[in-house]
């Protein structure tokens, strides 16, 4: 006889017969004063339930909506989504950063706040006297969960994350009414990668969804400029910008240029004109005229000239963070070249960690917890993850094609849809907010993304600021990101 089949444990039959829940919401009314306005709000915490062909609920979604009581028509009032990248990551550095109601103070210079408590104060560049704010949390990240029979793994993706943020945006729309409103994504790092790819999702197709604008800060479209492997150039010119900019900073520029724009666009010019053909030369490369580019590499840099010749004149970011400033025990930070960290090894050949991350990560994870118990009222669905590693070692990378039939391998670019998106939609605003200490996502990669991808430079508005990835973190910055930001609402603001 055949053995019998196994019987389900209590646990399984549980799981299999279990109803799902009501989407749980934390609804409460809050007055704040931004750009010089008395504003009074409504503060939605809650799951969306995102179902399947067959109608079954399989995603819960959770977000943070902001929603001003306003005298204004909504079909006239903008509303903008905003999410954080990783992929794995929650949404709460732009949340707490920059542009929720409330925000979390860290130095902005590169040193190490406090202790806790770090102040968490009314954020007067909020600009909920403009838009609507949703800020959005993926799948594994903050309380966003899988349901029914549903697996993580199945939104953990490229395509995949991008149209269930499309399909939460469209249940928004429909939910609160606001299928009129003046529509805005912003992402930061690899949410600036979702952004494109859910704005390329919401506009496919006859129904299409157009937003009128995007904010992409720290910007990553063409993951080809940030892969630093044997055989591909392009990282090393995209990143060499950035490099001088951190040598500058720390002192390794000798002497020290009077004017810093006019010495970045000095190294543009050399990365593009000299050191991209020398690094394409390879061994064919004249031994004069490679002696010429490490003699200018280390001028640019502030690295030893022997130090770029054992290398075959390419630097590696975690390589450059360790051996900048090696002489004085120190690395510099990869999120922003400006912070300072001690390894426990002089001597090795990488950094222990990123500085620039462990230096604020701290404050923004406590206040985000405490926020949203004593100020939202939300009771925890369960623990709230700020970052998901899960997620980002299982994401899937892949686009699907329809008529990739070879599978060949490949890398992630989705700026030729920016480029299409922006074909297809003549209004359609662009923001690119770039750091100039970022060593994740150096402002070069973004300017040859442009470049190279069928995007049209003129209708992007770009902007440098005076620090790293997040460049929020200095007060002056926040300033400049808040004004670029209602620049690009403009009349529809």
């Amino acid at each position: 006889m055949p053995p019998a089949e196994p019987r389900p444990d209590a646990s399984e039959k549980t799981a299999q017969t279990e109803p799902i829940a009501e989407p749980k919401r934390f609804i409460s009314r809050h007055e704040g004063r931004f750009h010089d306005r008395q504003i009074t709000y409504t503060a939605i915490a809650g799951e969306t339930h995102l179902k399947d062909a067959a109608g079954k609920p399989r995603a819960s979604l959770f977000s943070f909506a902001y929603l001003a009581e306003s005298n204004i028509d909504p079909a006239q009032r903008p509303i903008t989504f905003l999410f954080n990248g990783g992929p794995g990551s929650a949404s709460l550095w732009l949340h707490m950063g920059a542009f929720g109601p409330k925000r979390v103070v860290v130095p902005g210079d590169g040193a190490y706040p406090a202790a806790a408590p770090y102040p968490v104060i009314e954020n007067p560049l909020c600009c909920l006297d403009i838009t609507d704010l949703v800020f959005i949390d993926p799948i594994g990240t903050g309380f966003s969960r899988p349901l029914g029979e549903a697996k993580a793994e199945e939104f953990w993706g490229l395509d995949e994350d991008a149209q269930l943020v499309a399909d939460f945006i469209k249940q928004f729309l429909s939910d609160h009414r606001r299928w009129a409103s003046p529509r805005y994504l912003a992402g930061e790092s690899y949410g600036t990668t979702r952004a494109v790819a859910t704005a390329a999702k919401l506009q496919s197709g006859l129904s299409g969804v157009a937003m009128n604008g995007l904010v992409l800060i720290s910007v990553i479209l063409d993951f080809h400029t940030a892969r630093f492997e044997k055989g591909n150039v392009l990282p090393d010119v995209s990143y060499l910008p950035t490099y001088a900019a951190a040598a500058l900073h720390h002192g390794r520029i000798k002497p020290a240029p009077a004017d810093r724009s006019l010495f970045l666009d000095e190294v543009r010019r050399f990365a593009l004109d000299e050191y991209a053909p020398a690094l394409l030369a390879g061994s064919r490369l004249a031994p004069e005229r490679r002696q010429k580019v490490i003699d200018e590499l280390a001028l640019y840099t502030g690295l030893a000239p022997g130090w770029l010749e054992r290398t075959n004149l390419r630097i590696e970011p975690s390589r450059f963070r360790k051996e900048l400033l090696r002489e004085r025990g120190v690395t510099i930070g990869r999120f922003d070249a400006r912070y300072l960290g001690e390894d426990y090894d002089e001597a090795g050949e990488l950094p222990d960690d990123d500085p620039s991350a462990y230096a604020v990560k701290g404050a923004y994870t406590s206040a985000m917890q405490d926020y949203l118990g004593r100020e939202l009222g939300v009771d925890p669905i369960m623990p709230y993850v700020t970052f998901s590693l899960e997620a980002l070692k299982k994401w899937n990378w892949h686009l699907p094609h329809e008529n990739d039939v070879s599978r060949w391998p490949g890398y992630v670019n989705v700026a030729p849809e920016l480029g299409r998106l922006q074909r297809e939609s003549p209004a359609l605003r662009v923001l690119m907010a770039n750091g100039l200490f970022d060593l994740a996502t150096p402002f070069f990669a973004a300017e040859n993304t442009i470049a190279g991808n069928g995007i049209d430079s003129t209708r992007i508005t770009m902007s440098y600021y005076d620090a790293g990835h997040m460049m929020y973190v200095n007060e002056d910055c926040l300033r400049r990101l808040i004004a670029d930001f209602r620049a690009l609402l403009g009349p529809a603001g």
